[in-house]
């Protein structure tokens, strides 16, 4: 697997090739995510760690490091250990943020699995990696994950808690749910933090002592343009530290207090949410088990809390609540903006009306632990709405062209990072992390991107056909061949149109075969079955041909107008 760079050269500004190398201050921490909470435990031992608002939890750094050891213990005692994977199939609560810790606490790899997910995108995250354990949610909105499960997996009703043996989910061994209500062959969390004796919590000393902060800790499952998601595997190294980073962007203390409505299964919670956190000793506040703005609010104001993450589309939603005067958001002073572009309207409202004044904006991918770009908390108003900052700390970023040349100032190119955020690599897959990481260690994101004199960034679009769709990356092809099995269609085409709330929407243009009788509502029945919501077309429309070039290739950018043109006239008739 890939090593990060340690790479620094100075930069002579004003720059007049698009390469530009962040400071060399602070000093990377050279620690295990475990054993740096041991010492953020020690040194702010009665500080409040998490409040977990709608469980009713709020527990001080040494309470949260002797839960988080309970766990850890009880996954001992059930054989699981270093270099095992773990997946983690739950919207934000408790359970999570202990799984988090508890894993890497043990050397255990946890693998994030999108609380959104169908049965087949489930079955191949726990496939493709190996997962020996799950620590699943029992249900949550239309997810029945026990059932779920228990489709893919017909021998847990028969057989001993640990002891699954599955044919289509051949590694998986162990099924641990949350809840108190017992379900044939899964242990009950609880139980589970129950189950170390003096010996597990002797072996958890003993392990500590020997892991590396280059271990893998963490598989993020980032979609892939050929169709099956990729397993971007995280070291300690990287993000303890890209947490650290950003905490320092916000001028991060103990005495901070961040509200966290954004997803744990991505890195924006778990890394520049609970990371963020733990790197300065401040407080993370959980509002809810997904997004709500009314909630979001209502625990900002309770809770004083002094940040704010989310997508532009949350501040969108907050800002356009009917009561929205009615909260107290004085205490508020920054956050992280991430995940798409934010409209300058938006950020004069948030800095003024939400009195985040030095919310930054924050750019990277999933293998980049995530950010590698961030605006500093006193940029100006433009640099805000028009670019994503500057590499951070210890990371180099630059533009090159199509033959991986570096990039005059101000001309457009692939962006490409370098430095200890860089990933180890896809799990069990060289080929594509090759593809994805050059030989001199630069990761080429797929994004079309311009750089200043300054060394700000801003992205133009995208290499890659993706679709940000209010945060959630959504790629093509993966909705593409979900659509190909289906009897009746010939051939489909998926691709983003622009939405004034989400930034992008799916859009699918589907040719059917011929004498093929399918409406739109049986093609979204038939992908809510395969494909996370978020994922299933917005837009459909059923075509007789597609706008090609003279060599036979999709024009999408075509597909793209003349779907922008229907639906402009649609809304002005």
């Amino acid at each position: 697997m890939h090593m990060p760079s340690d790479h620094t050269a100075p930069n002579p500004l004003p720059l007049t090739q698009s390469h530009y190398l962040g400071s060399d201050a602070p000093e990377l921490i050279q620690d295990t995510i475990g054993r740096y909470l041991e010492c953020i435990a020690n040194r702010y031992p009665d500080h409040e760690a998490i409040v977990m608002h709608h469980q009713n939890i709020r527990w001080s750094y040494r309470q949260y490091l002797t839960e988080i050891d309970r766990l850890a213990t009880g996954l001992l005692a059930l054989g699981i250990g270093p270099g095992d994977r773990v997946g983690i199939w739950s919207p934000n609560n408790i359970e999570w943020c202990l799984t988090q810790f508890a894993t890497a606490r043990i050397g255990a790899i946890m693998v994030c699995i999108n609380p959104a997910y169908r049965p087949e995108e489930l079955e191949y995250a726990l496939v493709n990696v190996g997962c020996k354990a799950l620590i699943t949610h029992d249900k949550f909105k239309s997810s029945d994950y026990l059932a779920m499960l228990q489709s893919l997996a017909p021998e847990l009703a028969h057989c001993e808690a640990g002891q699954l043996q599955s044919s289509r989910l051949p590694d998986l061994k162990l099924v641990i749910r949350t809840g108190s209500e017992a379900t044939p062959g899964m242990l009950n969390f609880d139980k589970v933090c129950s189950l170390g004796s003096d010996a597990e919590y002797a072996d958890l000393q003993g392990i500590s002592e020997k892991l590396s902060p280059f271990d893998p800790i963490n598989i993020q499952f980032t979609s892939g343009t050929t169709g099956n998601p990729k397993g971007a595997t995280l070291s300690h190294h990287n993000i303890l530290n890209n947490g650290m980073l950003v905490a320092k962007g916000m001028r991060f203390s103990h005495l901070d207090r961040l509200c966290i409505p954004v997803p744990l299964y991505h890195c924006f919670g778990m890394v520049l949410g609970n990371l963020v956190c733990v790197a300065t000793g401040a407080t993370a506040v959980f509002p809810g088990d997904a997004f709500d703005p009314a909630t979001t609010l209502a625990v900002v104001e309770k809770e004083h809390c002094t940040a704010l993450h989310g997508v532009p589309t949350m501040f969108i939603a907050e800002l356009e609540l009917a009561n929205f005067n009615d909260y107290d958001l004085s205490s508020l002073r920054t956050g992280v903006m991430a995940g798409a572009t934010c409209p300058e309207e938006v950020m004069k409202r948030v800095q003024t009306l939400m009195h985040m004044q030095e919310v930054v904006i924050g750019y990277g991918q999933t293998e980049c632990s995530p950010i590698n770009n961030l605006t500093e908390i006193d940029s100006s108003l433009e640099l805000r709405v028009t670019t994503v900052g500057r590499a951070l700390a210890h990371t180099e970023v630059k533009i090159v062209d199509v033959f991986g040349k570096t990039q005059p100032i101000g001309e457009p190119g692939d962006v490409c990072s370098r430095g200890y955020c860089v990933m180890l690599g896809y799990w069990n897959d060289d080929a594509k992390t090759r593809d994805t990481i050059d030989s001199e260690g630069w990761l080429h994101s797929g994004d079309l991107g311009v750089m200043d004199e300054h060394g700000y960034v801003r992205i133009v679009g995208r290499i890659k056909d993706m679709i940000i769709r209010g945060g959630e990356n959504i790629y093509p092809r993966e909705i593409e061949e979900k659509l190909f099995t289906h009897p009746q269609v010939q051939d489909a085409a998926v691709f983003g149109v622009q939405s004034d709330k989400y930034g992008e929407e799916v859009c699918a243009w589907i040719k059917l075969r011929p004498g093929a009788n399918l409406d739109e509502q049986e093609i979204r029945h038939f992908l809510t079955e395969k494909v996370a919501y978020f994922k299933v077309p917005r837009y459909i429309k059923f075509v007789e041909s597609y706008p090609m070039t003279v060599t036979g290739k999709l024009q999408k950018f075509r597909m793209r107008e003349l779907m922008y043109e229907e639906l402009y006239q649609d809304i002005n008739r």
